[in-house]
């Protein structure tokens, strides 16, 4: 599941929750104790005895939201502008001159030699999602290939070198015995002897 802003809630929701610990707080002050207050907001116990403990030792200031959740991103908006420009000039214009693909190890070893950040392959991948870029999957094709070479090798010299398949109902992929045709003898569950011999 994805959520908004990279938390688990969107910031209403947050604000929702925000003023449901303010509400817990009223009551705090006016003695209630925390089940009673759990009971009225329809809250679980859970939450009710932490948010009394952190009310005891912060006051309401203790019970205000504090964003969304989640790792915050290591690197300032103007960095991550820098690195869209640079995704933007391909992997060549960096070093890698193999191919024009960008792979996540590539992305963390580039935000590694520009910022001096160090990403994980999976904190560079989803850093490359949140700058919209998406994973490509790059056709591997040889520079040298002969498209026709290919095509005449189709065509002619793979239907002398294929074998022909086995039979339609030669095999079955089941475990169990296959069934006997109608009138060839064998063996039934719970055949009798003479039935068989007849």
């Amino acid at each position: 599941m994805r959520y908004a802003d990279g938390g688990g809630l969107t910031t209403a929701g947050r604000l929702r929750r925000e003023s449901v610990r303010m509400q817990a707080a009223e009551l705090f002050e006016q003695a209630v104790k925390p089940l009673d207050v759990a009971r009225r907001l329809r809250v679980s116990g859970k939450s009710a005895y932490q948010w009394h403990q952190l009310w005891r030792s912060g006051g309401v200031r203790a019970l205000n939201s504090r964003g969304p959740s989640g790792s915050r991103c290591r690197l300032s908006p103007r960095c991550l502008e820098k690195l869209a420009a640079y995704l933007d000039q391909g992997p060549a214009a960096h070093g890698w001159v193999e191919d024009q693909v960008w792979t996540a190890a590539r992305v963390a070893t580039l935000i590694g030699r520009k910022f001096h950040v160090s990403y994980s392959v999976s904190g560079a991948t989803r850093l490359m999602h949140r700058l919209g870029f998406s994973p490509q999957v790059p056709a591997r094709r040889v520079a040298e290939r002969d498209e026709q070479a290919v095509t005449a090798w189709r065509e002619v010299t793979w239907d002398e070198v294929k074998q022909p398949g086995r039979p339609a109902g030669a095999t079955s992929a089941s475990k169990t015995r296959q069934a006997l045709p109608a009138g060839r003898p064998g063996y039934a569950r719970g055949a009798s002897a003479a039935a068989l011999r007849s």
